[in-house]
């Protein structure tokens, strides 16, 4: 008994981790802050906003603030390259773009595998942003918690440089107007559904009148 509830405390405590690199490190951050992970593109840079924000780029009509991960971690960057990726995240309810060096894979970790961050990784990277580390195998993974690494003055940086991006105002208009429709689309969607998966009645035949007594 005591062996099923450790293994069902295992299982509880596991965790997806998106994994990606920057310089000679390999990170993780939880799956459920990432929402898509893209090839690098152009980046339109914002003037007067802080260094460590490279600019927005326009995702499906979305106006999104990309980030150099790697300079916000006080880590040396590099030139982008055919392995560079902009991982889209969700912090904070806000929607931000993290420039890596390459995204590698997504494992699974289990509550066991996670340990406090030794001195030679704090000593390179701000013991605040960072979760833990994930031991598997002889890899070190570095566990990011995003809600530190983006505070709400870094918040703040990126809301004020979605507003003064080009093509700001018309990207919220789109967006206000699928956000309008989407209801009605999603009820009909939905209601259609239901009626499609609805079991029939079977119509019965109708009873044959009885001859009246003469």
């Amino acid at each position: 008994m005591p062996e099923e509830q450790e293994q069902k405390e295992k299982k509880v405590n596991e965790r997806q981790i998106v994994i990606f690199n920057l310089g000679k490190e390999e990170f993780g951050v939880n799956i459920n802050e990432v929402r898509e992970i893209i090839r690098m593109e152009q980046i339109t840079n914002i003037p007067n906003t802080s260094e460590y924000i490279e600019g927005v780029i326009n995702l499906r009509g979305g106006i999104i603030v990309v980030i150099d991960l790697a300079m916000k971690l006080g880590l040396p960057t590099k030139k982008s390259d055919n392995n560079t990726r902009i991982i889209v995240i969700e912090v904070n309810k806000n929607t931000v773009g993290m420039v890596v060096d390459s995204a590698t894979e997504v494992l699974r970790l289990k509550g066991d595998q996670v340990e406090p961050a030794p001195a030679v990784i704090t000593e390179k990277i701000n013991s605040d942003y960072i979760e833990g580390v994930g031991i598997l195998d002889e890899r070190l993974l570095i566990l990011l918690d995003l809600a530190r690494v983006l505070q709400a003055k870094d918040i703040e940086h990126v809301q004020l440089a979605q507003k003064t991006a080009p093509g700001a105002s018309a990207a919220k208009e789109a967006a206000e107007q699928a956000a309008a429709s989407a209801p009605e689309s999603s009820v009909a969607e939905a209601s259609s559904e239901a009626a499609a998966e609805a079991p029939k009645e079977e119509a019965k035949p109708a009873k044959a009148a009885k001859p009246k007594k003469k």
